[in-house]
């Protein structure tokens, strides 16, 4: 990106906008008390995430030198006041590097369903594009990022008014980030995708799904296909079962009214909602599962790797309840945390979901007969997010006792790749045990650091780089996987099985999963290498 170069980056529920030279965010964000959850929920997001990785790329000259970033709401606020706002998130020991980033944010106040707010704010941009030395009819040397992070009810409005007021014409390039909602069901979805297209070119278009930016779902593709070693194994000969898994030893914490409206499968699709486990599977583990499965793109070009993806989703057929296990958790054993049910937000006798498993087939020569289980709860006894692949029983059984190997990648916390497998117990003795190759990285990368993955998606949006974002097709796929189940859940009002607080989830889930295979070893607990220090 050239410095010569003009980029703007607006969000909207944090629009932002930025310039090459200057660079402008605009996000919406409820600086008073809101009247809905949602929209707190969606101001906590642009406070807690967008302005913190921001200021993550700033201080690590990432962003041009003269970036400008302009917050877009509907509330009125003094720049002081909004500063302050800003930086109450943000973490850091770089006093001097935090009040640069401070002086370059800057806040512009308009609606979201009025097209004359939205020319305002394109002549505020427009004079930040002039101060950074580019001209307002130069706009061949323009790029304007738009993140759009509301709530539904003004989403469709917010991308038309960016559009009429503020899209750059003349050979200017023009970029959408959407966050979060995608969508409720296939319908809506849809109804969504029309929406946007009607005015947004899907190459303009960045649907965000923080999961793909995280280090270690970033590594997936590199742990496949830089490694000759794992190329001959990865397929049906030699893997039994493949598990995804995303628990939080958390409840709703008396957000339950809003977590009730999505529920625990949107969450794990994180399709919907800011916290954790309203689109958890839908999305997030979806995503996981199609990195997973897909086979060698042709090139590193976000298309190709994109289609390849396309095709692991159009191999899996819908889920039925059939291959569901549903639950929601209750009080715990001490009575010391409140069941779902108790939370007062929550609607009566509500039989929304908290935790669910599902078993995936994909149909195809790679992946046929291999159940790949999907599963996402809360209030569970730890708060973790991995995948667990395991493998075959060696055959012949030379070895009595021996158990499966299995490659686990654990995805947070305490990133890390471990191999389980057998050794001899050193000495005279001949028996066996379970130990394991280990790749902590805390131990083997102590001095790096982990970049949080809106730090990693901005950057890829600034690039260009689609690759880790979600299209069209993706989504539409992803939809029409869940939605049959979704709507037989709400439509039938199927009741969860009941677990407690702190346990492992339903018991039913134990049966399921090693219905479809999977061989648990209760004597094997995997202990994270500490850095030497």
């Amino acid at each position: 990106m050239s410095t010569s170069d003009t980029t703007v980056i607006i969000e909207l529920c944090k629009i932002f906008g930025w310039t090459t030279p200057a660079t402008v965010l605009v996000s919406e964000m409820h600086l008073k008390s809101p009247p809905l959850p949602i929209s707190k929920a969606r101001s906590d997001l642009a406070f807690k995430k967008t302005y913190p990785a921001l200021f993550g790329l700033f201080s690590n000259s990432y962003l041009p030198s003269n970036v400008k970033i302009v917050g877009y709401a509907r509330s009125h606020i003094d720049l002081p006041d909004f500063r302050a706002r800003v930086s109450s998130k943000i973490k850091t020991t770089k006093t001097e590097a935090l009040e640069s980033f401070l002086s370059i944010c800057t806040y512009v106040s308009g609606k979201y369903d009025d097209t004359a707010s939205f020319v305002v704010l394109n002549s505020f941009v427009e004079t930040l594009e002039a101060q950074a030395g580019g001209s307002i009819d130069d706009e061949f040397r323009k790029t304007r990022i738009f993140y759009m992070a509301l709530p539904p009810s003004v989403f469709i409005p917010a991308s038309k008014g960016l559009k009429e007021g503020c899209y750059l014409g003349k050979g200017g390039k023009n970029r959408l980030i959407v966050e979060k909602p995608f969508g409720k069901d296939l319908a809506s979805s849809l109804e969504l995708g029309r929406a946007l297209a009607a005015n947004w070119k899907e190459e303009e278009i960045y649907r965000i799904d923080h999961y793909l930016g995280k280090e270690m779902v970033k590594s997936l593709m590199v742990l496949r296909f830089a490694n000759v070693f794992f190329g001959s194994i990865w397929n049906r000969h030699y893997i039994n079962n493949v598990q995804i898994t995303f628990k939080e030893k958390f409840g709703t914490d008396g957000r339950g009214g809003y977590f009730d409206e999505f529920g625990i499968i949107r969450d794990e699709l994180k399709l919907t909602l800011p916290k954790k486990n309203v689109q958890i599977m839908q999305n997030h583990l979806l995503q996981v599962l199609t990195i997973l499965a897909m086979e060698r793109p042709v090139s590193l070009d976000a298309e190709d790797v994109r289609n390849e993806k396309v095709k692991v989703l159009r191999a899996v057929k819908p889920i039925t309840l059939e291959d569901t296990i549903l639950g929601q958790y209750t009080a715990s054993a001490e009575k010391n945390e409140p069941g779902y049910l108790d939370d007062p937000t929550v609607p009566k006798g509500s039989v929304t979901p908290t935790y669910a498993a599902h078993v995936l087939n994909i149909s195809n020569e790679r992946w046929d007969g291999v159940p790949f289980i999907l599963k996402a709860g809360k209030a569970l006894n730890e708060s973790k997010v991995e995948i667990r692949i395991q493998f075959n029983d060696p055959a012949g059984g030379l070895y009595p006792g021996t158990k499966r190997n299995e490659l686990v990648i654990r995805l947070q916390p305490k990133e890390a790749v471990y191999a389980k497998m057998m050794n001899k117990e050193p000495g005279l003795s001949t028996d066996l045990h379970v130990t394991e190759l280990d790749l902590s990285y805390e131990k083997r990368y102590k001095d790096a650091k982990i970049p949080d993955a809106y730090e990693s998606l901005i950057l890829d949006c600034l690039r260009g780089d689609h690759a880790n974002f979600v299209r069209d097709d993706e989504l539409e796929l992803a939809w029409k996987i869940f939605t049959p189940l979704l709507h037989k859940i709400e439509g039938e009002k199927v009741q969860p099985e009941f677990y407690e607080f702190g346990s492992r989830g339903p018991a039913a889930a134990k049966e399921f999963i090693e219905r479809h295979g999977f061989q648990r070893d209760s004597t094997y607990k995997w202990i994270p290498h500490a850095p030497h220090l």
